[in-house]
């Protein structure tokens, strides 16, 4: 995030952007902490994550009056996910300082030689992109493995961390310790399961990290088992006295535990920077992922007297590497059609290597973003996998353009269909405004049938292109009406093969709203916002029948989001496409909560500003539970408003209006009083 205001100008204008922004940071990184800790599923990449966590301690390091105990700066992880029982750590499972140049690092070596003497080493380690875990042992003898949740609560993940080789139920002393590190799924492992995964017809894992999350935090230990995770231990947490951390991971070694690999003992600033640059080099070679290299200070006494924040100890940075880039040739540029229509350019390059994977295409945003960019087939260009996920142009080579190049023309008709392309008023998507076209029909359906809609295993692309082929497959709710002899005429279909798909499809008709809601392909409307509307509507007769207004109110969901789901329910094609899923025994009850009370019913809450004991998504649930409706905005509609401390714009809006300002601790007390 680039820095566009001097936010050390002390007038009341500029403070309120910095609140501004904070609060916006705030909730942008809380949301993308609930995708990547709860349901390891990140929208974003780490590199890009991390720059907003940086820009957020960026500001409240200029602004110390602003930080708040609730802040995601102040907290480690994310909450655990209820699944597991929950264990409560003894010994703080903190997360690292990131720096993001060399000359951060060379500040951190400089500052501990300044106060502790140049004699101090350094220990700079591979840092591991993977699950934390703690393993504590009992003489000896394993007796429980937990993940690292918000650093003070994790979840018991013990029978899974059985199933993991790598991870000794015996040491070879039998000594009482807790240690540290970081399971993880091995490269290879990862490009043998996402094959496996495409030739069943399933979607494929999208990184090694939050395959081996995920694996780990699931109640199949059998799954953990076939996987082969593995795991590095980097520390010591407690049992243990040693001097120096490189004696504790020596002793861990002897023990028969699988430490850091690739690890360097230094002494001056010059060796960290070597070994970082070493740890660098090697990184495309090694069989797992790292995503930085770990500088640690050396001796514990030092360690325990330099001591920690809140959040991160004093005396450790993790470098981040900058996204790893290739150079390669631009072959074609082809047209890829959406399942909202949208039509976008896609880039077929020469294959490379990059962070681990052979990257042949890349999608681009737009048609402007090509533009911007100006790539021309034939060019070379400059490849890189931003966070190591996902492939993206970081620039064209121009000093190796010959004149042979050629332009790419914007489409002004469907590569498919041969409809003219629209764009909508404030878009920059050129989109193919024909429902019937089969390159939307085929991508709407892979759509419903993927893991995160309706989850109909072995239904997989080629599947489902044959159907529509064969005419057998216009809408999703098509499928619920296929036959036992529709498979069979279907190539390479087996007996066995069809049967499975069949109980695939009539598993699937019981699956919860939101999953359906998701599997309609809305736009905007992602997981999250398909439960918000499945847990706010009794049935998806509720939400066809919603206002604007109604929708709009919804707690956590934005007016785009309200105005794309009005559009849709509002169309007769979609009213025919329900009406088919719900005859053919399709679930379209919702899962609205059970009310706690009817305290805030018929009233429209907002909520502002940061609160002590409290998150948003507290206050937010409480008011919900207790049948009220949490607003984002403030409007004449509100009943009262919630203000917190740094209460901004909504709280200067709410006095202009005349609504009623309510403290946490009013709140509160309506909430015990049911009244």
């Amino acid at each position: 995030m680039e820095e566009q205001i001097n936010f050390f100008d002390s007038n009341d204008k500029k403070i309120d952007e910095v609140k501004t922004e904070i609060e916006k940071l705030r909730k942008e990184i809380e949301y993308h902490n609930r995708l990547y800790y709860e349901q390891d599923e990140p929208e974003i990449s780490d590199y890009e994550y991390d720059k907003l966590t940086q820009r957020l301690r960026k500001l409240e390091a200029e602004h110390p009056e602003l930080v708040t105990k609730s802040s995601p700066s102040q907290k480690v992880g994310g909450k655990t996910k209820n699944i597991f029982t929950q264990v409560n750590h003894e010994v703080q499972m903190q997360s690292l300082q990131d720096v993001f140049t060399l000359q951060d690092v060379e500040a951190f070596v400089d500052k501990v030689h300044e106060e502790y003497g140049n004699n101090i080493e350094f220990s700079v380690e591979t840092k591991i992109d993977g699950l934390s875990i703690s393993l504590e042992y009992e003489n000896g003898i394993l007796v429980r493995g937990s993940t690292r949740g918000d650093g003070f609560v994790g979840e018991d993940v013990t029978q899974n961390i059985k199933q993991i080789e790598a991870i000794p139920q015996k040491l070879k002393n039998p000594d009482t310790v807790e240690i540290r590190g970081e399971v993880y799924l091995p490269r290879k492992e990862f490009e043998k399961i996402n094959e496996e995964l495409e030739l069943r017809g399933k979607q494929v894992l999208s990184n090694p990290r939050n395959a081996a999350a995920g694996t780990l935090r699931q109640l199949d230990s059998e799954l953990v088992k076939n996987r082969h995770l593995s795991v590095f231990v980097f520390n010591v947490q407690k049992g243990m006295n040693f001097s120096k951390h490189s004696q504790s991971l020596d002793y861990l070694k002897d023990s028969g535990v699988k430490v850091i690999e690739k690890r360097f003992l230094c002494k001056t600033k010059e060796e960290v920077i070597d070994a970082i640059n070493k740890i660098g080099q090697m990184r495309d070679t090694l069989e797992y992922d790292i995503d930085g290299a770990v500088v640690k200070v050396d001796d514990l006494h030092i360690r325990q007297e330099m001591g920690q924040t809140v959040k991160v100890p004093k005396w450790a940075v993790a470098y981040k590497y900058p996204p790893e880039q290739k150079e390669t040739k631009v072959q074609n540029i082809v047209l890829q059609v959406g399942r909202t229509g949208q039509v976008t350019p896609v880039l077929i390059i020469e294959p490379v290597r990059v962070a681990g994977s052979i990257i042949s295409k890349t999608t681009l945003h737009n048609f402007d973003f090509l533009k911007e960019k100006d790539i021309r087939i034939g060019d070379t260009v400059v490849i890189q996998k931003a966070g190591d996920v996902i492939p993206e142009v970081d620039h064209v080579v121009l000093s190796k353009r010959d004149g042979t190049q050629q332009e790419f023309e914007v489409p002004t008709v469907c590569p498919v269909c041969n409809e003219k392309l629209e764009k909508e008023e404030g878009e920059v998507a050129l989109r193919c405004t024909n429902s019937e076209c089969p390159a939307q029909i085929y991508r709407s359906i892979t759509h419903f049938v993927s893991r995160d809609c309706m989850d109909i295993s072995g239904m997989g692309d080629s599947i489902v292109d044959k159907l529509i082929e064969k005419d057998l497959l216009k809408d999703v709710a098509d499928i619920y009406y296929l036959t036992y002899s529709d498979f069979l005429s279907l190539d390479k279909i087996k007996d066995l093969s069809a049967n499975n798909l069949l109980t695939a499809i009539e598993n699937s008709k019981s699956n919860t709203l939101d999953k359906l809601i998701f599997g309609l392909g809305i736009r905007h409307i992602g997981n999250k916002a398909s439960k918000i509307l499945a847990k706010n509507f009794e049935d998806i007769h509720a939400i066809e029948n919603a206002s604007l207004e109604e929708l709009n109110s919804l707690g956590d969901f934005g007016e785009i989001m309200a105005e794309s789901v009005f559009e849709f329910f509002s169309k007769e094609e979609t009213h025919r496409i329900i009406e088919k899923l719900e005859n053919a025994g399709v679930n379209m009850k919702g899962i609205k909560e059970e009310k706690r009370s009817q305290a805030f019913e018929n009233m429209t809450i907002c909520v502002t500003g940061s609160f002590e004991n409290y998150s948003r998504n507290d206050i937010t649930k409480m008011i919900e539970e207790n049948s009220g409706k949490a607003s984002s905005s403030v409007s004449k509609k509100t009943s009262f408003l919630i203000a917190g401390e740094n209460a901004g714009s909504k709280l200067t809006k709410a006095q202009e209006l005349g609504i009623e300002i309510k403290s946490i601790e009013e709140f509160i007390k309506m909430v015990e009083e049911g009244k």
